[in-house]
C-alpha cells in the first residue's frame, strides 16, 4: 500500500503531503531491483528507493511536504538526509508528544497503528487504513494544517 501511495504521489503530485509519525527510518518504499517501475525513474532507475528518496523528490516536484516526529535522536539519521536547505517547501516539525502516524495526500490517507520504521513496517502487528477518495483526507490535512503549520 505505501509503495502504490508514493507512487501515485509521484505521478500526481498532492499540493500538501504531511507523513505524521513519532519514529521514522529510512525504510525502502518501493523495491525496482527487478525493473518493474523503471519507467517511473527515468534514465537511471534506481534498484530501490528510500522514503526520503521519495519526499525529497515529490517535494522537489513543487508539492509542500510536512513531516511531523518526535525530537528523538532516533529520527536524527532521517531527518538530516530530508533537511536539506535548498528546499523551501519541505518542512519538519518536531513535537514531542506527537503519537499520531498519518501519510497524506490531496484525496487519499493511509493512517493507523504503523510508525515509518522497519519494526513498524515489516514485524509488528499493525493495523493501516488506505482510503482513497471522500472527505478523511480532506479533513485530515485541514486538521494537521491547523495543529502544525504553524510552526513552519
Amino acid at each position: 500500500m505505501l509503495s502504490a501511495a508514493v507512487m501515485a504521489e509521484m505521478l500526481s503530485p498532492s499540493s500538501d503531503l504531511w507523513l505524521v509519525s513519532p519514529w521514522i527510518t529510512d525504510v525502502q518504499v518501493i523495491d525496482n531491483s527487478h525493473g518493474t517501475y523503471d519507467a517511473l525513474f527515468g534514465d537511471v532507475p534506481p534498484g530501490g528507493w528510500r522514503l526520503s528518496d521519495a519526499l525529497l523528490r515529490i517535494a522537489g516536484a513543487g508539492t509542500r511536504v510536512h513531516v511531523v516526529t518526535r525530537p528523538d535522536p532516533h529520527n536524527d539519521p532521517f531527518l538530516r538526509r530530508i533537511e536539506a536547505p535548498e528546499l523551501v517547501n519541505l518542512f519538519v516539525h518536531r513535537d514531542p508528544d506527537v503519537h499520531e502516524k498519518t501519510l497524506c495526500g490531496q484525496d487519499w490517507i493511509l493512517t493507523g497503528s504503523m510508525n515509518y520504521t522497519v519494526r513498524g513496517m515489516a514485524k509488528n502487528d499493525e493495523l493501516v487504513t488506505y482510503n482513497v477518495g471522500g472527505p478523511d483526507a480532506g479533513q485530515a490535512r485541514l486538521d494537521l494544517a491547523q495543529r502544525w503549520r504553524s510552526s513552519s
